[in-house]
């Protein structure tokens, strides 16, 4: 990534000062897994993706990523909940890292799925 996008992640980190600077990258890589995945799935009718699609993404990016320590890592990084993801979307569409359709909506990442529940029991026997 360009030292330019480096320092506006870095900049959002210290600005709101919850989510660690990897989740913001994380976010990014699982957006772009996500929607390469999903236009394998549909080539000819490439489009946006919903804050569930977007987070269910995320959540199928990290488990495959971190396994087990899905959720250490998430909460590590300040992130607890759905919402944090969408959080952390919109800092990166303020900065103009991210775009957004006219139908989006930050409500869109709310209490998608229990995030203890969704990053721990995959693991359990």
């Amino acid at each position: 990534m360009s030292n330019n996008i480096n320092r506006v992640i870095a900049d959002l980190a210290a600005t709101h000062g919850k989510y660690k600077v990897n989740a913001y990258y994380f976010i990014m890589d699982a957006l772009r897994v996500t929607s390469a995945r999903i236009s394998r799935k549909e080539p000819s009718h490439p489009r946006h993706l919903s804050g569930q699609e977007l987070s269910n993404g995320i959540r199928e990016y990290a488990l495959r990523r971190f396994g087990c320590l899905s959720y250490t890592v998430m909460t590590l990084w300040g992130v607890h909940k759905t919402d944090d993801f969408g959080a952390i979307v919109y800092h990166l569409i303020d900065a103009g890292l991210l775009g957004k359709s006219g139908e989006d909506s930050i409500e869109d990442f709310t209490e998608i799925f229990d995030f203890k529940r969704a990053f721990l029991n995959p693991w359990k026997p």
